[in-house]
């Protein structure tokens, strides 16, 4: 089994983020969190189901 420390994450720039490419949020999806930081903060993470109920919040709106 692999150890999650050695677990790599892809990040994407989310798509709302300043095009002058100093500030910008950032998302990756390793395994069993999601983790997200910015320019600003380091990462944050949280379990898909938080996840998936913060980004349907966002859309609600």
């Amino acid at each position: 089994m692999m150890d999650q420390a050695l677990v790599v994450p892809k990040w994407r720039k989310s798509s709302r983020s300043g095009g002058s490419g100093t500030q910008y949020v950032e998302v990756a999806d390793p395994q069993s969190t999601v983790d997200v930081r910015d320019s600003k903060q380091p990462c944050i993470a949280a379990s898909h189901s938080t996840w998936t109920r913060f980004v349907a919040s966002l859309r609600s709106q």
